[in-house]
């Protein structure tokens, strides 16, 4: 099982394909930068419009602290998008080039070829998150500096600068275990349409509708759903922290990505691969 993982491991880094998806999100990183120095400062009058007859503000409240809130909100769609382009192509081009038959024509075990396909799936997610949020951070604290937070959710919000880091931490963290369902779900939607070009359609089928969802009133399903469950990350910068509902769609995320992985696992072990 290690070899096939250490094997599957070399094959995604060995893929030109990886490396642009490393480079987009880049880009797209390096376009938040540009816009926020751009027009943070007008976002933020539109936003503190109706408190400036009231209070002074004083200091910049564009800094790197809203900056990497703005890099947080990559995670709806540019991010995943490009994770399970990226990683479902672990399967869709051994699909597309036949090597899959040539690999099960040998001594290996289709459940652990998979769960090897799943496995680094989840190492290559860890390692996007890390690198996104050290450039982002790096990046951002050195051109905007540091300074308070505001958000507009559920009200106007403001964090002194040591907790605004500190949600912004857990922010990531969360938002690591809604990357790691999205690549699980890739390469599901591999196992079961094969076809490259199919598999990346669905996928940006599926972050579409979930956009959709989100913002829906789905009733006692509110509290279930997996699309009700994907914007948690997001309650870091309420200004009370919903810990109970934090801790229950953390848990939900781990088990849509186990439930997901599993009906991969099971299909792929059921069906000819031919």
């Amino acid at each position: 099982m290690i070899a096939i993982l250490q094997t599957e491991l070399v094959k995604l880094f060995s893929q030109k394909r990886t490396y642009y998806g490393l480079a987009a999100i880049l880009v797209i990183e390096l376009l938040i930068m540009i816009g926020a120095w751009a027009q943070g400062t007008e976002i933020l009058d539109v936003l503190l419009e109706n408190l400036t007859d009231n209070f002074i503000m004083s200091g910049s409240l564009l800094n790197g602290h809203l900056v990497l809130y703005i890099v947080l909100n990559s995670l709806w769609f540019n991010l995943p998008l490009i994770v399970m382009i990226i990683v479902s192509g672990l399967l869709t081009s051994e699909y597309k080039d036949k090597t899959i038959q040539t690999v099960l024509l040998q001594s290996v075990n289709k459940r652990n070829f998979i769960l090897a396909k799943y496995g680094v799936a989840l190492v290559f997610t860890l390692l996007v998150v890390a690198l996104l949020f050290t450039t982002a951070s790096l990046s951002a604290y050195s051109f905007f500096g540091t300074g308070d937070l505001i958000t507009y959710l559920n009200g106007l919000n403001f964090f002194e600068s040591g907790e605004a880091f500190n949600r912004i931490v857990w922010a990531f963290l969360l938002g690591t275990l809604l990357m790691i369902c999205y690549s699980f779900l890739s390469i599901t939607l591999a196992v079961f349409f094969k076809d490259q070009t199919v598999t990346w359609i669905i996928c940006a089928f599926v972050l579409i509708i979930n956009g959709l969802l989100v913002k829906m009133d789905l009733g006692f399903m509110n509290y279930w759903f997996y699309s009700k469950v994907t914007d948690t990350w997001q309650y870091f910068f309420y200004f009370e922290v919903p810990w109970p509902y934090v801790w229950h769609n953390g848990g939900l995320l781990i088990f849509y990505a186990l439930l997901i992985a599993t009906v991969g696992v099971w299909r792929f072990v059921k069906k000819d691969v031919g």
